[in-house]
């Protein structure tokens, strides 16, 4: 007999058919160009830029509260609907012409995407970012053949933290919520998950407003996506 080794899955996937992912600050680094479109717009309208370790921390509950949060900012007191609509269509103007310039994917997010993919789980995107971006990154990074569904912050009536994202999805693919695992990076991500009856495992590397994960009390806390897969040896007979 000898000893081979194949990649398991992690015990907390175990009667798992669907897994939700998050996308920004949990599959890639996308504060970069963020930080650059919020730099863009706010000098467009004659107003001081911030640093990216700042927009770091505005990241997560779609673009209207990043930009709202960048404008309070800058102006040190609630903008005007007026200044926070040509903000926000100069936002959009700015990432969208450069979405994925200085975004990275994080280490090992291809390899646990195709092996899960391989695996026979259902894997579906539900991200607050707008729908529109979700496709063109997703196929830059050569991650699109993966996803069964991707929802983004517009996509429906509600976005995270609301489960509705995460029972849509769930619904769509058939699956009932015990067999579902959400992953994500920030307490919305979170949150989102328990009020769906998801199962939760959070990354401690994204965007979560400064505070730890665990605070957000997830099933279990990651080190790296590719925890999700373990290696276990196999023993096979030889003759």
């Amino acid at each position: 007999m000898h000893s081979t080794h194949s990649p398991a899955l992690h015990s907390a996937l175990k009667g798992k058919r669907l897994i939700a992912f998050d996308l920004d600050g949990t599959l890639i680094d996308s504060v970069p160009d963020l930080a650059a479109a919020v730099a863009g717009s706010l000098n467009e309208l004659g107003l001081r830029q911030p640093s990216e370790l700042e927009v770091r921390d505005w990241v997560g509950n779609g673009v209207p509260m990043l930009v709202e949060r960048a404008l309070t900012w800058a102006l040190k007191a609630a903008p005007e609907p007026e200044l926070q609509e040509r903000a926000y269509n100069a936002f959009m103007a700015h990432y969208g012409a450069a979405p994925n310039t200085l975004t990275t994917l994080y280490p090992g997010v291809q390899h646990t995407l195709k092996a899960l993919h391989t695996y026979g789980l259902t894997l579906v995107l539900i991200t607050n970012k707008p729908e529109r971006f979700i496709e063109p990154l997703l196929s830059h990074f050569k991650l699109l053949e993966y996803f069964t569904l991707w929802i983004g912050g517009d996509s429906l009536a509600e976005k995270k933290p609301h489960p509705l994202p995460l029972l849509h999805a769930a619904k769509v693919c058939q699956m009932s919520p015990a067999e579902c695992v959400m992953i994500g990076d920030s307490r919305h991500d979170i949150a989102a998950g328990k009020a769906a009856g998801f199962t939760t495992l959070a990354l401690p590397y994204g965007y979560n407003h400064g505070e730890p994960i665990d605070e957000s009390d997830p099933d279990q806390v990651l080190t790296s996506l590719t925890e999700l897969l373990m290696t276990a040896p196999q023993v096979t007979r030889t003759v």
